[in-house]
């Protein structure tokens, strides 16, 4: 899926596939949609990390270090490294182009690089991904972070090249925080049995 969005955005502009995600729209979208952007959103992984924490304290500390790791990185890209990046409604303020926009959804304008919501959503799915041993559940974690990207392309929150910023932070957190952890808890595991 990486791979593919990644060709994507050497074969196009953004402002076309903006448009192939726009055009797209149906009324039953836009009334899920913005529900499901929530799934990135920092209070429902912070809400998750909690609940993980009190089942399993190894993989809640996980991830909550994937959050830290993943929130830190975007917080940088946003404001330090690419300060007042316009959103696709500033953007586009000029285009003759008629985007779709769910009526009454507050959009904003700047701080559009790297998609935040889909950079967390990334990091706490795919991170759930890797350490399910049933694959099926695995893809099922990554639809959902799939779809919380595609929702902020959709709602016209973020450029495609935003979201898959975000994917790549967030799954790159993700992989770095299971290989540490899981690799800590294997030498302590060790150490206990010696």
């Amino acid at each position: 899926m990486l791979l593919i969005v990644g060709i994507l955005q050497f074969t196009y502009t953004q402002e076309q596939l903006m448009q192939w995600v726009n055009i797209r729209n149906t009324p039953a979208a836009d009334l899920l949609f913005p529900y499901i952007t929530y799934l990135g959103d920092g209070a429902f992984f912070v809400f998750v990390c909690l609940i993980v924490l009190v089942y399993n304290r190894r993989i809640g500390l996980m991830t909550l270090a994937s959050f830290a790791l993943s929130s830190l990185a975007s917080l940088f890209l946003k404001t330090i490294a690419f300060p007042n990046s316009p959103r696709p409604l500033l953007y586009f303020e000029h285009s003759t182009y008629q985007y779709h926009i769910i009526k009454g959804l507050e959009i904003h304008s700047y701080n559009s690089f790297p998609s935040g919501h889909t950079t967390t959503a990334f990091a706490l799915f795919s991170l759930f991904a890797f350490l399910d041993e049933r694959k099926s559940r695995s893809l099922f974690f990554l639809l959902l972070a799939f779809l919380t990207g595609y929702s902020r392309v959709y709602l016209f929150q973020h450029f495609v090249e935003d979201t898959y910023a975000g994917s790549l932070i967030g799954t790159i957190s993700s992989i770095i925080v299971y290989t540490a952890l899981h690799s800590w808890a294997l030498k302590k595991r060790q150490t206990d049995e010696n």
